[in-house]
């Protein structure tokens, strides 16, 4: 294991160093395998991966709610291990599971929230922290009163009562209307022109290539991808042309150069093409040879949906 990234926090540039990082359940279950990355400060950091590759239980040893078996893990420079209390302080956490006291109010939430994290009375957040998310006009309401989306918002001003550094948002807009996404991502920006760094499990793939400046991918426990997001899109190789014809399709189209043909429409047939052999111009003129009477064209290129599907087949 390397020690690089263990260094006291003004010495260093990474918000979240994990190395070699391994947790072995009861049984043999392994959910982390040697994982070693590292999120740098100051961006949003997305780590995506199919249910059950080891997402939440990295995210759970960070937060102290799951024991390491190997490795080493740092929160802004605080080994979890060696200064448990700082590295905890270092990060607010926003789970999947929505859990609160029914009785207490969003203000009151918060408050106990503070007191449990040490914060002064005089420093306390938590009237701005409402506003901030949108509650203020649920303030002395009970929590058991509010809608699904008020509690995914009370749980992120819960995560920032000590105001940490670092926020990780766990599947933050699952259930959640397309209003309240908005709402939220909106809020995440805003932290993060602020300062704080932000760390995102999603499986809203289109999201995570809107937000992210850099995105890991894990599988089965183990790391298969950790680049900025437009390198890692740019591992797509295949490109797609769609092609609307002037008159129906008797038979799809076959040559060497496509990947894939199907028939999307009607009229319209689309190609899939590996951009390593092949380019665009290639395509056309293969389908006009094939006799398709061409009025449009259009393509499409990969997007992050495409890379991670590309990636975790191949990891399987």
């Amino acid at each position: 294991m390397t020690e690089k990234c263990f260094k006291p926090p003004f010495m260093t540039d990474i918000a979240i160093a994990i190395d070699a990082l391994t947790k072995v359940y009861a049984g043999g279950k392994r959910a982390l395998d040697g994982v070693t990355l590292d999120v740098p400060r100051g961006g949003i950091y997305g780590l995506l991966g199919p249910n059950g590759a080891g997402k939440s239980t990295l995210i759970n040893i960070l937060s102290g709610m799951v024991r390491k078996t190997s490795g080493r893990a740092a929160i802004w420079g605080f080994d979890i291990d060696e200064h448990p209390r700082n590295a905890k302080a270092s990060i607010g956490i926003v789970p999947q599971e929505i859990v609160f006291d029914p009785f207490f109010t969003p203000f009151e939430t918060l408050e106990l929230v503070a007191g449990l994290y040490g914060v002064a009375k005089g420093k306390r957040r938590s009237d701005e922290l409402l506003a901030a998310v949108g509650l203020s006009d649920k303030r002395d309401a009970y929590a058991r009163t509010l809608s699904g989306g008020m509690k995914r918002r009370l749980l992120v001003a819960k995560a920032l009562v000590h105001s940490p550094p670092i926020i990780v948002l766990d599947e933050p807009t699952a259930g959640v209307d397309i209003d309240l996404r908005e709402q939220l991502w909106a809020y995440v920006r805003q932290l993060n022109r602020e300062g704080v760094t932000v760390v995102l499990t999603t499986h809203y793939l289109e999201e995570a290539e809107q937000l992210c400046d850099r995105i890991a991918i894990i599988n089965h426990g183990k790391l298969i991808a950790d680049k900025p997001t437009r390198e890692l899109v740019g591992m797509a190789r295949e490109k797609a042309v769609v092609l609307t014809l002037g008159a129906d399709i008797s038979a799809l189209p076959d040559h060497g150069s496509f990947e894939k043909v199907e028939q999307t429409g009607p009229r319209e047939v689309t190609i899939s093409y590996n951009k390593d052999r092949a380019n665009a111009g290639d395509v056309l003129a293969a389908a006009a040879a094939a006799g398709l009477a061409i009025v449009d064209v259009s393509t499409r290129e990969a997007d992050l949906e495409d890379v991670f599907v590309q990636l975790t087949r191949a990891a399987a």
